[in-house]
């Protein structure tokens, strides 16, 4: 395999190859293109979804909030039985493929596979693979409309609450939304009980109180979900982390989406009905409150 720093023209050269995706990435302690880097046709990560991975956000080139994302995925890899990258070794590499791909604002995908195994469950003794792409912020809306979906989380599952690459469920639900013109799907969990989007955690506003629903309801601890707990904290505004009926988010006040490309995102329809305030002020807060941290940090 050809390094990047032997391939000047790799990134023009590939960008259209790739799609919206830089043209150079790392992959087991190199840089490569895109083009030619090689995975297993029998990793594990492949053949089973036995991985984790981690999505970031570069703001001026540097990956945002790494410190909390390196702790997920190494709660994930626990949870998996796999082992966690150093912290940094992810954060060097993360740096290599935004320098190399001359990356600025950028999504980074972050990826551990159990590495090349057998065809079945069983774990393979080769050693992991480890992953790490970047590709431009794609267009964020300033508002979004979500539905809820039929088929539920299963917080007593053995995967609740972990990021894995097992994502077929998200993807169904999140073109289940798009097909029906919304831009996010949110679960309810077996109790019944609002739990997450695909790719986000939500807050609510009812009658005057800021809710989310608490991790025993199978959703992800999002590391932007945990940076507003604690923007609440800083400005006094009570939340609870409580559960609430999946049907209640039909006659909420205000609702929001945060997550690693979202930010704080105010919510404007649920199952195609007007939320009332939009944005309203809690949201209004914790959005410009949340702004103005990442402007000064990039390691909250």
């Amino acid at each position: 395999m050809q390094s990047a720093t032997s391939l000047p023209e790799a990134v023009s050269k590939a960008a259209g190859d790739t799609g919206d995706s830089a043209a150079i990435v790392w992959l087991d302690g190199q840089l490569l293109d895109a083009n030619q880097a090689k995975i297993s046709p029998f990793d594990h990560g492949l053949l089973t979804g036995d991985g984790v991975f981690e999505t970031l956000v570069a703001r001026d080139g540097e990956p945002f909030a790494h410190t909390r994302h390196h702790q997920r995925l190494q709660r994930s890899a626990s949870r998996m039985g796999l082992e966690t990258p150093e912290a940094a070794l992810i954060l060097e590499a993360m740096r290599e493929v935004l320098r190399a791909n001359e990356l600025q604002h950028a999504r980074i995908r972050v990826t551990v596979t159990g590495g090349q195994g057998p065809l079945g469950s069983a774990r393979g003794h080769d050693g992991q693979t480890l992953l790490v792409a970047a590709s431009p912020v794609p267009p964020i809306a300033e508002v979004a409309k979500v539905i809820t979906v039929s088929y539920p989380r299963n917080e007593r599952g053995a995967l609740a609450g972990i990021k894995t690459t097992s994502y077929g469920e998200n993807v169904v639900a999140l073109y289940e939304a798009k097909a029906r013109g919304c831009d996010e799907a949110i679960f309810g969990n077996i109790a019944g009980n609002l739990c997450e989007g695909t790719g986000t955690n939500i807050f609510v506003v009812r009658e005057g109180q800021l809710f989310t629903p608490p991790l025993s309801a199978g959703c992800l601890a999002g590391v932007t979900r945990g940076i507003v707990l604690d923007l609440c904290r800083d400005l006094a505004i009570e939340v609870e982390e409580s559960d609430l009926p999946l049907v209640a988010l039909e006659s909420v006040e205000e609702a929001f989406l945060t997550s690693t490309l979202r930010d704080v995102q105010p919510i404007t329809e649920v199952n195609g009905a007007a939320v009332s305030q939009v944005p309203g002020p809690v949201t209004c807060r914790l959005a410009e409150a949340f702004a103005k941290l990442a402007g000064e940090k990039t390691d909250p």
